[in-house]
């Protein structure tokens, strides 16, 4: 958490300073532009990752997977970028500015961090994961207050940083995992594709869902309110921080234990979510028209609506990696992939109505209509599997308590002395 912590916070900076400067519609180019080039990347990885899941409770794998994480992500990646540019340059993506191409440039590095950031995370290594994001983040931010300072802080330099700040995780993954050999087990890697390429469909599904109303701003309305959207989320971001920790430190238990036991961490943790994220959100929101427009500026008081309106479809996504890292161990790909195909459609449609009329409040409203049931059928579908109530996902007494003795915990360690 507090790793996560100081990445968001950098973050937070960096998106502050973009707002401040370029004013929303060049934050909104700049989001575009990283939202098409970080699209690209979830399509190229063929949902390797998901196969490490489902294969890594065999020990005899481990070393082939390790390895065709590297291969296959850099393989996969690269293909995806040149596809990438050659859109671009026919002008069938989104922006046709040169600065796609440069951003496309860490697409097969992204693609072989995100493999790697899998197999560090099965290892029980989530302070080399940890390195990795603390480390990107400051590359994008501390060059950004450079230009600041010299008075040169343009849409350009900010995808340049965005673009290096990819590459650099890739670097520190692959120090730390070595030796990685570049030689790639074939037979296990078509097993991998065939895997993931099951699961992928619904990936690249669910990060639209994610992303998608961006682009439909730009495109329906203007830059300037995808920029008002955009700051909604990134303080909204802020809060997923307690939930992508603990998601982050279940998953060897939910890979490696036998299924019960991965059922019992599923439902604590699920509950332990729903209780911090509930709490941290609605604190956000009720300090949120105060705290916007002091923080960025008056510029983006319109941004306070959209994140009121996502607030309970935050809730609900804080849920969803959890639940379906379990739903891996199911096999049952076509299942999951039609949740999230039928999400991202709905999302779509609701977005081609609401946003002509109500902008960036209405790409919240579309985006916390469609969270909500998914997060519901997802933990249905776990709980219909495990043979569980669906109260048992709500917080109790005793999960309040769990969480007040750790912080008090941390607080007793902070002490002088301790």
């Amino acid at each position: 958490m507090a790793s996560r912590t100081a990445r968001l916070l950098l973050a937070t900076v960096t998106g502050l300073l973009i707002a401040r400067i370029l004013q929303p519609e060049g934050r909104g180019t700049y989001a575009v532009i990283a939202t098409a080039a970080s699209m690209a990347m979830v399509l190229g990885h063929l949902s390797v990752e998901r196969s490490q899941i489902a294969l890594w409770a065999d020990p005899a794998r481990r070393r082939a997977l390790a390895s065709n994480s590297l291969v296959l992500g850099l393989v996969l990646g690269a293909l995806t970028a040149l596809a990438g540019v050659a859109m671009t340059v026919l002008g069938l993506l989104p922006t046709a500015s040169p600065l796609m191409v440069l951003a496309l440039l860490a697409v097969p590095f992204g693609v072989a961090a995100i493999n790697l950031n899998g197999i560090a995370l099965l290892r029980s290594q989530a302070d080399v994961v940890n390195r990795g994001a603390l480390a990107a983040a400051a590359t994008q931010c501390l060059p950004l207050l450079v230009l600041i300072a010299l008075g040169d802080l343009t849409v350009t330099g900010v995808v340049v940083c965005w673009t290096v700040s990819i590459t650099v995780p890739f670097l520190l993954l692959l120090w730390a995992l070595r030796p990685l050999s570049p030689r790639c087990e074939l037979r296990l890697a078509r097993r991998q594709l065939a895997i993931g390429g099951r699961y992928h469909a619904g990936r690249v599904a669910f990060h639209f869902l994610t992303t998608v109303d961006i682009l439909l701003l730009d495109v329906l309305d203007s830059a300037a309110a995808a920029g008002i959207y955009t700051v909604a989320v990134t303080v909204l971001a802020l809060t997923r921080i307690p939930a992508d920790a603990i998601a982050q430190v279940a998953l060897p238990r939910q890979a490696c234990a036998d299924t019960r036991d991965a059922e019992r961490v599923t439902v604590r943790t699920l509950r332990l979510n729903l209780l911090v994220s509930s709490v941290l959100i609605g604190t956000l929101a009720a300090a949120s028209p105060v705290l916007v427009p002091l923080v960025y500026g008056d510029s983006f008081t319109g941004s306070v609506v959209p994140l009121l309106v996502l607030a309970p479809g935050a809730v609900a996504f804080a849920m969803i990696r959890l639940v379906e890292q379990h739903l891996v161990r199911l096999e049952r790909p076509i299942a999951m992939t039609a949740i999230a195909v039928g999400a991202l459609a709905a999302n779509v449609l609701l977005n081609l109505a609401l946003i002509p009329r109500w902008g960036a409040a209405g790409a919240s409203l579309a985006s916390t209509v469609t969270y909500i049931p998914m997060a519901v059928l997802e933990i249905a579908w776990f709980a219909r599997s495990a043979g569980m109530p669906m109260r048992a996902f709500l917080p109790r007494a005793g999960d309040v308590r769990l969480v007040a003795a750790r912080l008090a915990t941390l607080k007793a360690r902070r002490r002088p002395g301790r």
